[in-house]
């Protein structure tokens, strides 16, 4: 893992006097795992949209998947997969709909997208379930198929913004099994959330202050450096410094 997929150098955006990112920088590794952590009103999201080319930043530069956030924002867009927080699929449409439908999306031809709409539905142990409406299928089993559509096209990487939240303990490990599987693949996974037993899976995290990365390492040396006996520890250690609030 040593080819940057997302590279961020001094990125900042601002909104009139409000500075919500403010000069961050690092890069991000082909298949790696990367926890993106910080406090409600920390800028996490704010950044997550510069990533995805949905939103321009002020000044600094970053790549996503090769591709610049000022001049090609299109083109980040078919190269990354994207899952927020809020449900992201269609409530009325069927199972096998929505797959067609993102997969369309992202360019996959018709052979392409009949030829793995199949395997993946068994992986899912959805297949009695294709032709149901989504708006049916219990939470932990809608979540498993956004992420899965998410991937379905094989991105460089995939952002995925508080994935887990309101489903039960058994069906967030078995999303986090979905999550290696993909970087196994070489997926590269940008993930925030506020799971701090989730920020333990990571291969690093950062953590986000007011605008700034004040923190990025592998779990294990945070712990080290903040003298804590869990990412919990460590997180709030920092986030009780913020001065602000509202992302």
């Amino acid at each position: 893992m040593n080819e940057p997929v997302i590279i961020a150098n001094k990125l900042t955006k601002r909104f009139g006097d409000f500075t919500a990112t403010n000069e961050i920088s690092f890069e991000v590794k082909k298949g790696e795992i990367f926890g993106f952590l910080g406090a409600n009103g920390a800028g996490k999201t704010t950044a997550i949209r510069m990533f995805c080319g949905l939103l321009l930043p002020s000044s600094g530069s970053a790549t996503v998947a090769g591709f610049d956030v000022f001049k090609q924002t299109e083109l980040i867009k078919q190269n990354i997969g994207y899952m927020s927080q809020k449900f992201s699929l269609y409530e009325d449409l069927t199972v096998k709909e929505n797959i067609r439908f993102y997969a369309g999306i992202y360019g996959m031809s018709r052979r392409l997208i009949k030829e793995k709409t199949g395997p993946l539905l068994k992986q899912l142990n959805l297949l009695s379930e294709a032709n149901m409406l989504v708006k049916s299928l219990p939470l932990g089993w809608k979540q498993k198929l956004a992420f899965s559509v998410a991937v379905f096209h094989e991105p460089k990487v995939v952002f995925l913004d508080e994935p887990t939240g309101g489903v039960d303990p058994i069906t967030r490990r078995e999303f986090w099994n979905l999550i290696f599987q993909a970087a196994e693949r070489g997926i590269t996974v940008f993930v925030t959330t506020h799971y701090m037993d989730e920020a333990e899976y990571c291969n690093r995290v950062s953590i986000m202050v007011d605008g700034k990365i004040e923190a990025l390492d592998t779990p294990r040396k945070l712990k080290q450096s903040f003298n804590a006996l869990s990412m919990d520890e460590v997180f709030l250690q920092l986030a009780r410094g913020a001065k602000r609030a509202g992302d």
